[in-house]
């Protein structure tokens, strides 16, 4: 009665997820005769786990699984698969809390999303991954009407806080019905990032081609509409096409998978379950190739893990150590009592990136760092490029961090604006804080960046705020 797949299928996809058969690479044609670079071995370290367990519906809920973890600002939230009695339909809902590290504890937690009687997902909503993008959380999940085992649809839902959801009005994924095969649990544990203007969704689907003979198999779907509603491409082994000529193209064989996009490593990450922990596996943004070998986070699991992600579902850079290391941290059930449950948290650090070897990737795996310029001013690098300010005290309220050195690959970033101490401030109709560049364009920042830059705030009429062109927005929260 779970979204979760029965365990004797999940330990064969398990032992089948080792051969990569369906995920292998596919090189485009005019590229196979190029050298292919074998992917890098990555040196991990700083293995870690909670002592405990760190989330938990209480003694009413059965069973707790199938995590979504979003570092926010200076804390962390979850969502996660459970059940609790008069909450809905009996069947899975979605608990929410929220902690100030992965450790936990997260609470307390509440219930904020469940089935609705009469549609796709009349009984069961389970497997939540969520996004906040420009301000606003989507929710992509597993939907049933009766038992799991009898088929699985994906729906969204939309929030403006992570906690009141509007469900759309369809599922945005179905079976594909390509193969009958007896794992009939159709399409969901669906696993949702944003880059570069594209929403991309993994997801299980039993009923696809390109599934393994036991439905094992991640398949991916892309579009610029979070609702999946229009420009909806399917990853195939020509690449994205417009979506409708079938599932055939697996990227790794696993059930229950999560991913993250890493900056730092300009590479996919899909965490998936083998028998010694959450391995993960990475490909590069056009899915083309494997650009590091996998790294394995150990210690025992019952049910898929969680990422820790940003809201965009990226992984969050080291601030110690920003072009060297990446934190790799989920959440995943560790017990089974007798469905999954005890989430707990585990994790590591990649220790040999490399991040700043070019500009390119310097500039994505610094983005929101500031550095000392060479004019005794503060750089912030942002959207691959710099933003000068005169004062540092201006730049910190902005920066992930201020770095003591200037890496060497980031002086080709064009300098993008230049704004001067004292700069004048502008207060938008809706309360938004911008300050001026010395081209005349405007740049949103914090109210605490205002007062740091001594600029005073004037507040703009709605035809003053229009007149001026808003070349970017520097806020900790918009990235």
């Amino acid at each position: 009665m779970r979204g979760r797949l029965p365990l004797v299928l999940v330990a064969i996809g398990l032992l089948a997820g080792c051969t990569h058969v369906d995920g292998s690479p596919v090189v485009p044609v005019a590229e196979q005769r190029k050298p292919v670079p074998m992917p890098v071995e990555l040196r991990t370290g700083a293995v870690r786990s909670s002592p405990g367990v760190v989330a938990a519906g209480g003694l009413p809920a059965p069973y707790n699984y199938g995590p979504s973890v979003m570092a926010e600002g200076s804390g962390y939230r979850a969502w996660w698969c459970s059940q609790l009695p008069g909450v809905g339909p009996a069947g899975d809902d979605v608990l929410h809390a929220s902690a100030a590290s992965p450790d936990g504890p997260f609470g307390p937690a509440a219930p904020v999303f469940s089935g609705e009687p009469g549609r796709f997902d009349g009984m069961h909503t389970c497997d939540p991954s969520v996004l906040r993008v420009d301000g606003r959380y989507y929710l992509y999940y597993t939907g049933a009407a009766g038992d799991h085992a009898h088929g699985n649809a994906i729906g969204v839902a939309t929030s403006p806080d992570g906690m009141a959801w509007t469900r759309g009005a369809a599922p945005i994924v179905t079976a594909a019905g390509e193969v009958a095969r007896s794992n009939v649990y159709g399409a969901g544990q669906p696993s949702a990032l944003f880059l570069d203007g594209w929403f991309y969704l993994l997801f299980t689907d039993t009923t696809a081609r390109g599934a393994g003979w036991n439905g094992a198999g991640q398949f991916v779907l892309r579009s610029r509409d979070p609702l999946f509603g229009k420009g909806v491409e399917a990853l195939t082994e020509r690449g994205f096409q417009p979506a409708g000529s079938g599932r055939t193209r697996s990227v790794v064989d696993a059930f229950s998978a999560d991913w993250a996009y890493s900056p730092t490593l300009d590479a996919f990450a899909i965490a998936h379950q083998t028998e010694a922990g959450t391995q993960i596996t990475f490909w590069d943004t056009g899915f083309t190739r494997h650009p590091y070998q996998p790294v394995t986070i150990p210690g025992p699991w019952q049910e898929g893990p969680g990422v820790v992600r940003d809201g965009n579902g990226h992984l969050r850079p080291s601030t110690s150590d920003p072009c060297g290391s990446v934190p790799l941290d989920v959440l995943r059930a560790t017990a089974l009592a007798p469905a999954p449950t005890d989430i707990r948290h585990f994790g590591l650090d990649i220790t040999n990136a490399g991040a700043c070897a070019d500009p390119v990737r310097a500039a994505a795996a610094l983005d929101g760092f500031a550095v000392p310029s060479p004019v005794r001013t503060v750089d912030l690098v942002h959207d691959g490029s710099r933003v000068r300010f005169e004062r540092r005290s201006a730049a910190e309220t902005l920066a992930t961090r201020v770095l003591d050195d200037r890496p060497e690959p980031l002086d080709p970033l064009p300098v993008r604006a230049e704004i001067p101490a004292g700069a004048p401030a502008f207060r938008s109709p809706s309360g938004e804080i911008a300050l001026l560049d010395t081209r005349g364009r405007l740049w949103k920042v914090t109210s605490a960046t205002a007062a740091a830059n001594a600029s005073q705030i004037t507040n703009a009429t709605p035809a003053r705020w229009a007149a001026r062109p808003v070349a970017g927005d520097l806020r900790p929260t918009s990235r």
